[in-house]
């Protein structure tokens, strides 16, 4: 049998021109395909963003309560009368991301609790208790070895365990080709428990998963570990396929995208002239705005909060130097550029240091009220500070972050290569249309009719 991608990309629907063309964090990007709108409209600005709405003023997480669109799940489980004509099922590694795959939609969802067995809310299904993976501590200490290393290669990564910091341990577990296959492992046992497939409703399942982004936050894009991730992950859908084999013919589809992409980790040599400290940025900028705003020197504070990439003002203290909120977020921006590392500005107002496709991208990431006053772009390659000294950022405009792969398997999308520039936001349409259930509240995207087999 072909290996899982080959197959998929031999056999189904590849676009690889899927562009998100906005910010691209994980929490956004995955809203952003079950809405089908970007931030802008579906609220989910960043994995988390500073809230001047509570009191007191806090910085949020992105989860489902918060999105303003409907998501796919919504659709799939709204009825008009009581009937049960789609099951939804989430599974992902962490809780809140996952949730918001499901949205309002009462789905069930399941995700990796800290001792590494997959919980759920509401009622557990019995085959929940009685279907156990493996112990994450059955790898302490493991060794993680490349794909066929014959005997002597020494391992890519060990798992240490250290008691006094169990912490790092999960860390690693979580990142790790262990924690990827115990997601599938769980994903089929679903798939048989529940006899996915096989009843007269329609079943959607939607999974995230959680392992490669975690492992590219450490490493970036081109580490040796994340080839060897894609190669774990080629496995595991090539036993995903062959589980699926079992339903009737033309039962399932199957549809493969990404939140976002990655960068590659800096060079050492330019680490810390592409690592950018966000707390010493604001006060860079709160320094530059209050000297310009008092003349002689200031001392005031103007910069609330920055959050990446949105950084927000205090409109009282702006008010007091007799400035309008529009010109001291378009100062802000023209004086952010001048900080090392800061390569563009988008304000609350609509005024942008770019234009054409790129000011598109900061207005698809913008939200009214949870953006702030004023997001920052930063320049290509850099990253947000990180304590030890490595890792990567996501949520750049860039490409090397904004283009994803989408794939589209099964019996009623054809087979073929189709290179034409797609939007992440056709995602949602196009599995709206093969579902047969309305469009998400919010969705912008456009129904991919290429995709479809011809009659």
């Amino acid at each position: 049998m072909a290996s899982g991608f080959r197959k998929l990309l031999s056999e189904g629907i590849y676009y690889p021109n899927c562009q998100v063309c906005a910010s691209s964090f994980t929490a956004s990007g995955l809203a952003t395909l079950v809405t089908g709108a970007y931030p802008q409209l579906h609220g989910i600005v960043a994995d988390r963003w500073y809230d001047r709405k509570a009191i007191p003023h806090t910085v949020m997480e992105a989860r489902a309560n918060l999105l303003e669109a409907s998501t796919l799940a919504d659709e799939a489980a709204r009825t008009e009368d009581g009937r049960v004509d789609c099951r939804v099922y989430c599974v992902g590694l962490n809780e809140a991301q996952t949730t918001l795959l499901a949205g309002q939609s009462g789905a069930q969802v399941f995700w990796m609790d800290v001792t590494g067995q997959f919980t759920t809310r509401g009622h557990a299904p019995e085959w929940l208790a009685k279907n156990k993976l493996p112990s994450p501590e059955n790898f302490h200490d493991a060794k993680w070895f490349a794909l066929g290393a014959g005997k002597g290669v020494p391992p890519l990564r060990t798992l240490t365990f250290d008691e006094q910091k169990p912490e790092d341990f999960a860390a690693l577990y979580r990142s790790s080709p262990f924690a990827q296959d115990a997601e599938f492992e769980f994903l089929r046992t679903l798939l048989n428990e529940e006899r996915l497939g096989l009843g007269s409703t329609t079943d959607f399942v939607f999974v995230s998963l959680g392992s490669m982004e975690l492992l590219g936050y450490e490493t970036g894009s081109d580490s040796p570990l994340m080839g060897q991730m894609v190669l774990q992950l080629d496995r595991q859908i090539q036993f995903t396929l062959e589980a699926l084999g079992s339903l009737p013919k033309g039962g399932y589809n199957l549809v493969f995208a990404a939140a976002h992409g990655a960068p590659p980790e800096p060079p050492p040599a330019r680490r810390a002239a592409l690592t950018i400290g966000g707390e010493s940025l604001a006060r860079s900028i709160n320094k530059s705005l209050s000297d310009w705003l008092e003349k002689t020197g200031g001392k005031n504070t103007y910069v609330e909060k920055y959050v990446y990439p949105f950084l927000y003002l205090k409109p009282d203290a702006v008010r007091r130097q007799n400035v309008g909120l529009r010109g001291a977020r378009k100062l802000v921006g023209e004086l952010a550029l001048r900080q090392p590392g800061v390569a563009g500005y988008y304000t609350a107002d609509g005024d942008c240091s770019h234009s054409g496709d790129w000011q598109r991208r900061f207005e698809n990431s913008f939200h009214d009220v949870r953006s702030g006053d004023v997001m920052l772009s930063y320049e290509m390659g850099a990253v947000e500070e990180f304590s030890v000294g490595r890792g990567v950022s996501y949520g750049s405009l860039y490409n090397y972050d904004t283009t994803v792969p989408l794939i589209l398997y099964g019996a009623q999308f054809g087979k073929k290569l189709i290179e034409r520039t797609i939007e992440l936001i056709d995602v949602a349409p196009t599995i709206a249309r093969a579902a047969g259930i309305s469009l998400p509240s919010s969705a912008t995207g456009r129904t991919l009719e290429d995709a479809f087999a011809e009659a």
